[in-house]
């Protein structure tokens, strides 16, 4: 424990950012291939198949939004206490965190599955999309407690300076997952065809295998120190209102995010299925910088909360912009590709004509706020980081509301059709990276107290 707190208050901060951001971002892009996998295989059984997914898609999201509700405040918590060497309440947060997760996993799980088919008809979904989007989603809901539990498990562990085996337990995952896709999906031998249930229940069976696998490493003091009473501490109100408050601006901000998008996607499907199954391509394929920025956003939030506890914040600062910096890099290739080979990318997930021209536009209008999605979640990670999870909030929260006027405005009024949706999404995420930059940068954050 000693050598990772060590590494990460003291020593190159780049060699700190890569040696957490690696196998994060090598977990992501593994989460990549099972997304884009998965939507290649839906891909054989037709754009009704594709809508389907791509508005489970919106509901899927709702759930890993709610879990940051204990993740976020977890992750600070963890971190700021392991950088201050205070282990006692390391392994009291550990055990109120993971009962949190269980008892909102639980209310989560039972809320959306109960809600399924009123959210599908809220989006537009056509009929045939929506009866077979229904058995995969609530297959999902029915399962969601894994991901709470176990998200929650990366979490402690990525806070505490280990994201190699939350990496490793999570290429598990997605090679049985990549396994289980055609085998349930279409069927082979004694195996049935299942269509989309049989993904849906090929992404459950992964889950609870990682979630067991990630809890024993846990439970056994894998992550650098025992955890006493993990499975059996009693829950304290008081301490997981505590963890609350860090994590609920960040689920805020994220819900209504994930919101607007019910409305966007009620534009889209003004469009037709085609339109649809085209934004599918598109997120699945921005998921790939996505995920890679997501690597470094985690470890500019453990290099922020280690170092403040430590009692470092310029180093803390500078992490978070060096992480930042990294993410650009990256992204400006990404960039490069989705605007010179648009159609080649989207021709793996489609042959019908529709669909490949519509995605071919969103893909180059995408490639244009790559980088700047990269300042967007990287910053917000570092804000997270500090518990200042305040300020992300209310750049993040007028950003994605004023998506929906803008959309309609470019669509219907302007007359851009479905690309207005495209323009809105890359509009509004420069203009939200430019203020978080502007906002980290003035440093009120370090004074931040969790």
């Amino acid at each position: 424990m000693k050598t990772r707190s060590d590494n990460i208050t003291s020593g190159p901060i780049s060699k700190g950012i890569v040696s957490l951001a690696f196998p994060v971002a090598l977990g992501m892009l593994l989460e990549f291939a099972l997304n884009s996998t998965d939507f290649f295989w839906v891909g054989k059984l037709g754009p009704v198949a594709q809508d389907a997914v791509t508005s489970s898609m919106v509901m899927i999201w709702t759930v890993f939004v709610a879990i940051s509700i204990v993740s976020v405040g977890v992750t600070a918590i963890v971190a700021r206490y392991v950088g201050a060497k205070d282990f006692d309440r390391v392994r009291h947060f550990v055990r109120q965190g993971m009962s949190m997760a269980v008892l909102v996993g639980v209310a989560v799980s039972v809320i959306c599955y109960l809600s399924a088919e009123v959210l599908l008809e809220f989006m537009e979904t056509p009929k045939d999309s929506l009866e077979a989007a229904l058995p995969y989603i609530r297959l999902f809901f029915a399962s969601s407690l894994l991901f709470f539990v176990s998200g929650t498990a990366y979490a402690i562990f990525r806070a505490s300076g280990d994201t190699r085996t939350p990496t490793k337990i999570g290429a598990v995952v997605v090679v049985l997952n990549l396994l289980l896709d055609p085998l349930l999906i279409f069927g082979y031998g004694p195996v049935p065809a299942m269509g989309l249930f049989g993904a849906s229940l090929a992404t459950s069976i992964s889950a609870l295998v990682g979630t067991i696998l990630i809890i024993r490493l846990l439970v056994n003091g894998k992550v650098g120190y025992q955890i006493p009473g993990l499975l059996t501490a009693r829950p304290i109100l008081a301490d997981m209102i505590k963890i609350a408050r860090i994590g609920l601006p960040m689920f805020t901000q994220q819900l209504v995010f994930v919101s607007v998008y019910w409305f966007l996607i009620k534009i889209v499907h003004q469009y037709g299925q085609e339109a649809a199954a085209a934004m599918g391509i598109g997120n699945r394929m921005e998921s790939f910088s996505y995920l890679i920025c997501h690597g470094f956003s985690l470890a500019a939030s453990t290099m922020v909360g280690q170092n403040l506890g430590a009692r470092k914040p310029d180093r803390a600062a500078r992490s978070a912009w060096g992480a930042a910096g990294i993410g650009v890099g990256v992204t400006m290739v990404i960039s490069l590709i989705f605007v010179t080979i648009p159609e080649l990318i989207a021709g793996i997930f489609t042959d019908d004509p529709k669909v490949l021209v519509i995605a071919a536009d969103y893909l180059i209008i995408l490639g244009i706020s790559q980088s700047a999605m990269a300042v967007e979640i990287i910053i917000e990670g570092a804000f997270s980081g500090a518990g200042d999870t305040i300020p992300p909030m209310m750049v993040m929260l007028p950003g994605s509301l004023l998506r929906i006027p803008l959309a309609y405005y470019l669509c219907f009024t302007l007359g851009w059709g479905i690309n207005g949706v495209w323009w809105t999404l890359t509009i509004t995420s420069i203009a939200k990276a430019i203020i978080l930059a502007l906002w980290f940068g003035q440093g009120r954050w370090k004074l931040k107290e969790v």
